[in-house]
């Protein structure tokens, strides 16, 4: 490991787990967390999760597993420069995406209207309750028993009153403190990494032109650069030379700020980060007006793009009838899930139950809600 920096998270001053064990004999905490990340069944269905097309689409788009990859390559050579913590990073990074409902951000849309009488619903939390109660690979505990530094990465966002439910790792919600600095950087990495391959699915799928992208002021200054050097490159390598070199600007202008921003600063440890006004790891203010741009382009051409808007429609139905049809009759549900019902009932009459179907429904991938779906609604599907 690169020598970290006194402001990076270190792995002996870790503030430790919410159940006692062993400390691990040839890794150190944050190298064991990520490594109980990866073996997590929760983990491996990100392979067939949305990223923006259902997996069903073609095999070539994106996924929430390739996604998180991406964002953990990014998230990690940012760190080594900056002397932060890479295990850590790529721990957040790996796991920050682990309560994802299938279809993307449709279903999660439809879960939190299924469940707004209930608590609502939002990805973040369901990522730390994954890690903390759902995932059952221990004897001793439940969840995976990660340290605070990873789950503190993992809460990226909290609204005051569910940080009020959530102990320590909620205090920074309420006393409006930072996160640690690898928290802080995975957090834009995973911006810029679905931005950018937002980017290349779209034009994969071809709902976006390679000549509209010159409506983004930093796809049009590449663009031109790479037309006059390649100017009989096919239009497919083109848009590849052109992501790569956003990409690029875009991390080496979050290296050279953040590097100010520290060296202005001068935090002499990471609870010196967590007290700063504001956080540390960041874009320079004409970068981030880019990226906003670069967002606000994905939205009108490829989020609301009609063929999106088709799929993420029937996604919510699906999402919105499996809902219904778990919430009013138990009985249709495996025996665990009823299991796991009862007990969160027990616990909570009012919620339990809606919220024991939630952790259902947001565990599966695309394929297995769509099959759910039709072993339920379809009267052909007998088994």
């Amino acid at each position: 490991m690169t020598d970290l920096a006194v402001y990076a998270a270190h792995p002996n001053a870790s503030r430790g787990r919410c159940h006692d064990e062993p400390g691990p004999q040839y890794r150190d905490e944050f190298q064991r967390d990520r490594d109980r990340i990866i073996h997590s069944g929760a983990f491996r269905r990100l392979e067939y999760k949305t990223q923006v097309f259902v997996n069903h689409e073609g095999d070539m788009f994106r996924t929430r597993l390739t996604h998180s990859m991406e964002v953990a390559q990014l998230a990690r050579t940012v760190a080594r420069v900056l002397g932060l913590n890479e295990d850590l990073t790529e721990t957040i990074s790996l796991a920050h995406d682990l309560g994802h409902t299938p279809f993307g951000h449709a279903g999660q849309d439809e879960l939190n209207r299924c469940m707004r009488d209930y608590g609502g619903f939002e990805h973040n939390l369901q990522s730390l309750r994954v890690v903390d109660h759902l995932e059952r690979r221990y004897l001793s505990f439940p969840g995976l028993n990660l340290t605070f530094e990873s789950r503190e990465g993992i809460l990226k966002h909290c609204s005051r009153a569910k940080a009020r439910e959530l102990g320590e790792i909620g205090e920074r919600f309420l006393q409006r403190r930072q996160s640690g600095l690898e928290a802080q950087l995975t957090d834009i990495c995973d911006s810029i990494a679905y931005n950018n391959h937002d980017v290349d699915d779209g034009l994969r799928a071809g709902l976006i032109k390679l000549d509209e992208l010159d409506e983004v002021r930093v796809f049009r200054r590449h663009a031109d650069a790479v037309r006059k050097a390649w100017p009989k490159a096919s239009t497919k390598n083109i848009g590849h030379e052109l992501i790569r070199r956003v990409i690029n600007e875009q991390v080496s202008d979050l290296v050279t700020c953040s590097q100010r921003k520290l060296a202005e600063l001068a935090p002499a440890s990471i609870d010196e980060v967590r007290s700063a006004n504001e956080p540390l790891i960041r874009f320079t203010d004409d970068v981030q007006e880019q990226h906003q741009e670069l967002k606000r382009f994905l939205n009108e051409h490829v989020y609301k793009h009609y063929r999106v808007r088709r799929m993420s429609n029937k996604a919510q139905r699906v999402i919105a009838q499996l809902f219904n049809a778990f919430f009013s009759d138990s009985a249709l549900l495996p025996p665990h899930i009823r299991k796991h019902i009862n007990k969160l009932v027990a616990v909570d009459p009012h919620g339990g139950h809606a919220r024991g179907v939630a952790d259902y429904i947001a565990g599966m991938t695309d394929r297995f809600a769509i099959a759910e779906f039709e072993r339920i609604y379809n009267p052909s599907e007998l088994s």
